[in-house]
């Protein structure tokens, strides 16, 4: 498609912000949000947790953004991918992308702030780390993806601060509860950046990014995808286990077993990562990124109905 073809205003801003990316940073903070009520034993605060929620897909979108407008500034991204690139398609000059950033990001910390104002400054310090570590993923002179640190950003961000941050807003107090429970539900957002980092390997290594996946290699990087995929069922494992055996005042409960429903779905994404040795299904490998984030949002709606379900079974 050229740039005379574009499509509607709303398709081409939707490209842009890469709404299936966002069951990786609101899944956090839905599950955080349910912990705080069920475990914590909080009162649940409905404004607070949509402000909570928008807040932090205001703040993922405009990530969305500045990471596309300086991966083309940087002749990173020059390849049209199936589910985004509105830079790349010429549907949005690097200008208008920007401001749309900027917008996102202004719309989302006054969202914190108002948050700040009802729950105290407690929140405002989860909230500070997690937009810098934002900002400088992709911003700035040594953005955290162009120096492998891009899966850790992304661990805390759309993992442990997410759920935590969550947690904080409904409690109003810290915990190590959300930050621990989170950890499989944030090895399946690395998956996420990880499929994208392995389709990119080659463009990456051509402008001397250093991903993980570009240090790994093409082999490396289908074991460490294998490992974000089902590493999370064996962390849940370990978490009921591990929390029993420490004799921790809140244990996990057994039913977050249920977890392991989304198991077939792990292993058929698996499969999938061979796709990219065959010329007629690679579209298949292009879209494993978003593939991933199904993965996530279904491990995540279950983590959150077991969270639910501890309270009705004690």
């Amino acid at each position: 498609m050229t740039a005379q073809d574009k499509p509607s205003t709303l398709k081409i801003w939707l490209v842009a912000i890469r709404p299936f990316s966002l069951p990786a940073s609101v899944m956090p903070v839905i599950f955080g949000t349910a912990l705080a009520v069920t475990v914590g034993h909080a009162m649940f605060r409905l404004w607070l947790f949509l402000a909570s929620l928008f807040g932090m897909a205001m703040l993922h979108c405009g990530a969305n953004l500045l990471n596309d407008v300086y991966d083309y500034r940087k002749h990173v991204d020059r390849q049209i991918n199936p589910v985004s690139g509105a830079v790349v398609r010429k549907w949005l000059t690097p200008q208008q992308a920007l401001a749309g950033a900027w917008i996102l990001f202004f719309l989302g910390t006054a969202l914190g702030f108002w948050i700040v104002s009802q729950v105290g400054m407690l929140i405002l310090y989860l909230g500070a780390i997690g937009l810098l570590i934002g900002i400088a993923y992709s911003w700035g002179p040594w953005p955290l993806k162009f120096y492998a640190l891009g899966d850790l950003a992304v661990f805390l961000n759309f993992g442990i601060l997410g759920a935590l941050g969550a947690w904080t807003v409904q409690t109003g107090s810290f915990s190590w509860i959300p930050a621990v429970w989170t950890i499989p539900m944030s090895l399946l957002v690395i998956g996420i950046l990880h499929a994208n980092n392995w389709r990119d390997i080659q463009s990456d290594a051509r402008v001397h990014i250093k991903t993980v996946a570009n240090l790994m290699g093409d082999q490396g990087s289908k074991f460490y995808y294998r490992f974000l995929l089902f590493g999370p069922f064996a962390c849940i494992l370990l978490i009921i286990s591990g929390s029993r055996l420490l004799n921790t005042n809140v244990p996990m409960p057994w039913i977050f077993l249920i977890t392991f429903l989304s198991l077939p779905l792990a292993v058929q994404l698996d499969k999938k990562g061979d796709y990219r040795k065959q010329a007629d299904q690679i579209q298949i490998f292009l879209a494993l990124d978003g593939a991933t984030a199904q993965l996530n949002l279904l491990f995540g709606l279950l983590c959150t109905t077991a969270a639910i379900l501890s309270i009705w079974l004690g």
